[in-house]
Formats: C-alpha cells, structure tokens, sequence
C-alpha cells in the first residue's frame, strides 16, 4: 500500500489533485468506519509524498452531513498521513473579510448537530484536548505561504461551523457575529476533531465565496461557484509551497494528543476494542 506523509483533503471545487503531481497512484480502501468518501490519490508533489481526497467525492456527491469524515480520517492514518491540509469553502462574517479573500482560521465554533464527532464509539473513553483546534505550526507555514499567491490573506479568524446543507438564516447569522465569528462553514467539523483524535497536524485553507446574508445579500450557489473557482487556484499553490516546507519530524503537540487522555483504565479495554482502535491507541495500550 503506497505512504504519505502530507494529506490533503479538497472541498467544494477541488475535485482533483494539484497540477504537476508525480507518480500517480490510486488507491481504494475500506475503514472500521467504512469507505471513504473516493479513491485516494497518492503521488509526488515538491519531492513529497501527498495523499489526495475530494470530501465530497468526485462530482460532489455527498452533502455536509453525509461525508464520511470518520472513514476519511482513518483512511488517511492508515497511509501514514501527519500533516493534514483541509480546502474548505465559507461565507464571511465581517467587512473587511472579503470574497475571493483567503483566511486561516485559529478557532473553531461548532454547531453542527446530526455528525458523529469521535471514532471512539463504544468500549473506551478519550478526551483530547481540543482547545487549540489547529495545529499552530502547519497555520503558520500555510499564512506566510499565502504571501506569494495573489491574494489577501487573513492569518486568524473565527469560524463556526453548521449543519447545512441550507445556509444560514439572517437572524442565524447576526448571531454568529454577535459571538465574535468571522466566518461561516460547513464541512471544517468533525474532521478536525477526528484529526486531533488521530494526532494529525491539521489546518484550514478557508476560501471566502461571499459574504453571509447578514448584510442584506441573497447568497446563490452561482455566486459561490464562480468564487470558489478563483478561490481554489490560489489554495492548490499554497498548498504546492507549503508541502516542501513542512519538517519531517514534529514537535507540536498533535503528534502526542492521546497521550493521557484514554480515561478507560487498560484492564478494561477489551482485546475486541484494542483491535478496532489499534491505529489510534496502539501505541498507547499495548
């Protein structure tokens, strides 16, 4: 089974690895969660290795709610994937947050409400810390890779994640912005829960399409498409710069995020649970 260190999972308009990937190989798996949501593409991009997957799926298939954010993550681990990059598309709560701007987000509000958001489902009890949702040191590469894309980048921002996949009402919205968030998405959660339970350094690319309807804008999906488009050209070349630059070993606390927190004591944990939760607790619960 082929290996990658980098990961990158592509939102709304990103359906396709990035241009110039080499050594192309696809490779189809199954989870404890089931399938992921395509085939993952594997290959060469800057002298890295890249795992590529469209969260929607080719042709963008699966609702926010329906994506199979459990069995993507697990698929990605299961490749060796530590750095995990995310494309996300979003509605901007602020002025000077504009459409066709490109935001790293810090934080995270989560008002999603029909997702499953941790792998561990039954037999054992894990709490990660999860007050930093984005790992600081891949936020950092991505915010000064932005600097050479044409684009205005904001290196911090707020974003709350819903349900969908309507959008947000206008009293939703003016609510978003009285709780401090700059931005509105759909997709950003679980999946950086899941990556922190799976110790991946994970970050957003959140490409703003519009503004959300809190000032006084009907938000079309015609509208949001021909942004994203822009949008994502800018994203897969940060993305191409970034990967050379990422270390090959980590320091940040990601790669240790389970360490201490598997409450269940050892002796209760079952050698079924072992099994199904080997790749997140192996080397934790011997």
């Amino acid at each position: 089974m082929p290996e990658a260190k980098i990961g990158v999972i592509g939102g709304s308009g990103l359906y396709k690895m990035i241009e110039g990937l080499e050594d192309i190989e696809e490779v189809e798996l199954d989870t404890p969660f089931g399938e992921p949501s395509d085939a993952i593409t594997t290959g060469t991009l800057e002298g890295r290795r890249i795992a590529f997957l469209p969260r929607h799926g080719r042709g963008h298939c699966l609702s926010p709610t329906e994506i199979p954010a459990r069995a993507n993550i697990y698929a990605l681990k299961s490749l060796g994937v530590e750095w995990l990059i995310s494309v996300s598309a979003v509605g901007s709560l602020r002025e000077e947050i504009e459409p066709l701007h490109i935001v790293i987000p810090h934080q995270l509000i989560d008002r999603t409400k029909s997702r499953v958001n941790s792998f561990f489902d039954g037999g054992i009890v894990v709490h990660a810390g999860f007050a930093e949702p984005f790992c600081p040191v891949l936020r950092r590469i991505l915010t000064e890779e932005a600097e050479g894309v044409e684009a205005e980048v904001h290196k911090s921002g707020v974003c709350v994640v819903i349900e969908g996949p309507l959008f947000s009402t206008e009293a939703e919205s003016r609510l978003y912005r009285s709780w401090g968030a700059d931005l509105v998405g759909m997709t950003t959660l679980p999946e950086a829960k899941l990556a922190r339970e799976a110790e991946m350094c994970y970050a957003t690319i959140a490409c703003v399409t519009d503004y959300d309807c809190w000032r006084d804008e009907v938000v079309t999906t015609e509208m949001v498409k021909a942004n994203l488009e822009r949008c994502v050209e800018m994203a897969k070349e940060m993305i191409r710069t970034a990967c050379a630059r990422l270390p090959e070993s980590r320091e940040c606390g990601c790669a240790t995020a389970l360490e201490g927190a598997i409450i269940t004591g050892r002796e209760y944990i079952t050698p079924q649970v072992r099994e199904k939760f080997a790749l997140l607790i192996g080397k934790y619960v011997l």
